[in-house]
């Protein structure tokens, strides 16, 4: 087999980039681990960047999203027994949306099957070769059969765990990570949301956040330590721990109905540079993690397709690598910009035991400036929905 790049993933950073390459006349194949229906309906985050909704318009795949995803203009922080809301749509004059990332990747599979392009599932046995000289190859096993591809360039998309950044000689990477001593215990409930924004609530319990997905669906998360094992909190002890956080009676009226999915997420930042290594390029979560408060993973991951999609355009265009040799500078610069916004929003809406108190009051103290401050609050806001992107998406040489 042979093709011009081989994509390890189909995330949406993978698929995403399918796209793009796929508009611009070079070939590729995506190799996913997974079934389709798991990818489908694996259950992930849902906050849509501004730039990120453009793109998607851009190229034609936002139709089900402009449909069914929910725009906000705002989000509410709750803290002190008060509900304060960041207008996004005044400060900014952009959006959020919210649609969750299986209905994304729905999108993307279906588009990318409709164009008779080839995506392989259920791939196991996964390996690249050559990747630091200039004929790479991936070797994997598919329908029982062992298979061989040959490409110019691989893009790992296959996530924190995956092969792609496992397969880069050890010494190469240099490795940024911080761990937090706390997790994310989330639910999915069906009930009504109980505001038509997110909400984030610090309190002295620790965070909370009442998202939705929607009309009838909820998303709702709480600050637990890490290591926390679900069976500790029945349905009871979790809307009991919503209500207290997000201030029943004084803040939000919760709606209890049943819970039917439950999952812990624990909270890191993890950077790794450089995101390339000879003729392998990674993307999303096989380069960089951010904590969920900000809301960003996704967003980051098809930030990084935009830049390698562009790279690549230039490439097979020119017969030129300067904008591939980019790459790693290129999105590291938005990586590093979103790691300092998400580890602030977590910094601040989180309790941190071990903490001082004189500590503690300094959070609470920033948290009240961005409330009472249009500067603060615009800072804020123009990192939620999202910093602008470094290059148009495509080569359009």
């Amino acid at each position: 087999m042979r093709t011009q790049v081989v994509i390890v993933g189909a995330g949406p950073a993978g698929l995403t980039l399918a796209h793009l390459l796929h508009r611009q006349g070079i070939d590729c194949l995506v190799l996913e681990a997974r079934a389709r229906e798991h990818i489908e309906t694996r259950v992930r985050a849902g906050v849509l960047e501004h730039p990120t909704v453009d793109l998607l318009d851009e190229i034609g795949l936002a139709g089900r999203l402009r449909v069914e995803g929910m725009t906000h203009h705002g989000i509410r922080l709750r803290f002190d027994h008060a509900m304060h809301r960041i207008d996004f749509a005044d400060l900014t004059g952009a959006a959020i949306t919210v649609y969750a990332q299986q209905e994304l990747v729905k999108d993307l599979v279906a588009a990318r099957l409709a164009d008779g392009q080839p995506i392989l599932f259920d791939v196991d046995d996964v390996r690249l070769d050559g990747v630091d000289t200039d004929r790479p190859r991936v070797r994997f096993r598919h329908d029982g059969r062992e298979r061989t591809v040959d490409c110019d360039v691989i893009a790992g998309c296959d996530g924190f765990h995956g092969i792609s950044r496992a397969s880069i000689p050890a010494g190469v990477l240099t490795v940024h990570e911080r761990v937090y001593p706390f997790a994310w215990l989330g639910i999915l409930a069906q009930t009504r949301p109980s505001c038509d924004e997110l909400v984030y609530a610090r309190h002295p319990d620790g965070f909370a956040l009442h998202s939705m997905r929607g009309p009838e669906v909820t998303r709702q998360y709480l600050q637990v330590p890490a290591g926390t094992d679900l069976a500790d909190w029945p349905d009871e002890r979790i809307w009991t721990g919503l209500r207290r956080r997000l201030g029943h009676g004084d803040g939000l009226d919760l709606e209890e109905g049943p819970i039917f999915d439950k999952s812990l997420a624990p909270m890191r930042s993890f950077v790794v540079e450089p995101m390339r290594y000879g003729r392998l390029f990674l993307l999303g979560d096989a380069a960089h993690i951010v904590p969920a408060t900000g809301a960003k993973g996704l967003n980051l991951a098809v930030a990084d397709a935009r830049v390698l999609s562009y790279g690549l355009g230039h490439h097979y265009a020119t017969g030129r690598w300067d904008e591939l040799d980019r790459y790693t500078e290129r999105c590291l610069r938005r990586v590093w910009q979103v790691q300092q916004f998400s580890w602030w929003m977590t910094a601040i809406l989180h309790r941190i035991g071990g903490t001082q108190p004189f500590d503690e009051r300094l959070r609470a103290a920033e948290l009240d400036r961005v409330v009472s401050s249009r500067a603060a609050a615009t800072t804020l806001a123009e990192n939620y929905v999202g910093l602008p992107f470094a290059t148009g998406w495509a080569w359009r040489g």
